[in-house]
């Protein structure tokens, strides 16, 4: 998956590029600042996501945007902008997100990680982005498969994300942490909790018609909520 940024204030290009790199495996492909320059470049190269500021030299972001809608096989567009009032423009012509700056971390690793499995849904390609994740530990970034993933819990604004053995801590809400993660073996069974089905080992009735998860190897319950207990049983058929 291949990409280009334009933008033409340094810091902010730089601290994209520090982001793309570090919380997704997107190549960067080229960079640029003025409007003209990306035309050409995607005209004879293909890319599947520009992120495009919209106040850059000679073109700006909607008009470029407006062109490439014109492609038959159109890439990703993510304006990256300090003004609000573009945002409507901005979805008219199909983007796919609209994020400002200054940056919020975990906006945009939540972005990221959605460009990934759209990119991927729509390349018939599910498998080789939901077998791995990105988790942080001590400034560190650990390569874990979703399989050994047992539970993740909110933790404020941060969710705690639980193998066997370790806790990582992601800069994103718990719903955002849920949207990265395959539903086919992950279930947020409250609004602080989601599991990993696969993992459970014991489902213990609990009061007002909820449920405790034993899960195997750990010693830790997770709670079903009431709200969510219609679809967990859907989910295991009892």
């Amino acid at each position: 998956m291949k990409c280009i940024i334009v933008e033409d204030e340094f810091l902010a290009r730089e601290e994209l590029k520090y982001f793309i790199k570090n919380f997704s495996n997107i190549e960067i492909a080229g960079e640029f600042e003025d409007g003209i320059d990306v035309l050409k470049f995607i005209q004879k190269n293909k890319v599947d996501v520009i992120f495009l500021d919209i106040n850059i030299r000679s073109l700006d972001g909607v008009v470029i945007a407006k062109n490439i809608s014109q492609f038959s096989e159109k890439p990703y567009i993510v304006f990256i902008t300090a003004y609000r009032e573009h945002a409507v423009e901005a979805f008219e012509i199909e983007a796919f997100d609209y994020i400002l700056k200054p940056y919020d971390e975990s906006r945009i690793r939540s972005m990221l990680k959605k460009l990934e499995l759209s990119y991927n849904a729509k390349n018939g390609n599910n498998h080789a982005i939901i077998n791995r994740i990105n988790l942080f530990k001590n400034d560190k970034i650990i390569v874990t498969n979703v399989d050994d993933i047992y539970y993740c819990e909110a933790k404020e604004r941060e969710t705690s994300v639980l193998t066997k053995d370790e806790e990582y801590l992601m800069k994103m809400s718990i719903s955002e942490f849920y949207d990265t993660l395959p539903k086919e073996i992950f279930f947020k069974c409250h609004r602080s909790y989601i599991v990993n089905i696969t993992k459970i080992k014991e489902i213990i009735p609990w009061f007002n018609n909820t449920y405790n998860l034993r899960l195997k190897d750990i010693p830790e319950e997770i709670p079903v909520s009431r709200s969510n207990v219609k679809k967990f049983k859907q989910l295991m058929n009892i």
